[in-house]
């Protein structure tokens, strides 16, 4: 009875990170804009404090926060931005046209690693699929997702797939895409 279970939980996880795509490629190649009421810059030291309705913009990334915290001592390419809110949110347009969309009360995006790691009451939402736990790193590259537990009672990562992704898992197909005139309409392979 628990194997069946365990080997559709084990394939439906693979098919998350498996069907997701990457990033737009053309993203990492343009310039970071932040845009905030207020900033505090300390050029001695390359760091920067962005405070309310900040907003980080790098082609289609967008991270939305009430603080943010920039520090560049590595050099330019390898900053690293702090974004905190209740929550800050991040969102990515992927290559193939989908949406990538996380919350938690700390998103911290490391511009060389391509990477986002998101602490406190994190959630991570992409292809019909949702993975919460008290923390994700998400490599936006690679994408390859890690998650560990809430902590609360049991202290595990929750992931729920629709069963749209779940039947598509059973036909080996991709997950179908709505679309504004026809939600029945299958993605192409």
């Amino acid at each position: 009875m628990y194997k069946p279970l365990i080997s559709l939980l084990t394939s439906a996880t693979l098919a998350f990170i498996a069907t997701s795509a990457t990033a737009e490629q053309s993203d990492f190649k343009k310039p970071i804009e932040l845009k905030a009421e207020s900033q505090f810059l300390d050029g001695k030291n390359k760091k920067s404090v962005f405070i309310d309705n900040v907003q980080i913009v790098q082609g289609s990334l967008n991270i939305l926060a009430d603080r943010v915290e920039v520090e560049a001592t590595e050099g330019k390419g390898k900053e690293v931005f702090s974004a905190t809110g209740k929550p800050a949110v991040y969102r990515q347009k992927l290559d193939d046209g989908r949406t990538v969309e996380a919350r938690a009360f700390e998103i911290r995006y490391e511009v060389s690693s391509r990477t986002i790691s998101l602490n406190g009451q994190a959630e991570l939402i992409q292809n019909s699929s949702v993975v919460k736990g008290d923390s994700i790193v998400y490599n936006m590259e690679k994408e390859q997702l890690m998650a560990k537990g809430d902590g609360s009672g049991d202290g595990r990562v929750t992931t729920v797939f629709s069963t749209e992704t779940i039947d598509a898992i059973k036909q080996d197909k991709k997950p179908k895409k709505p679309t504004p005139d026809n939600d029945d309409q299958e993605e192409p392979r």
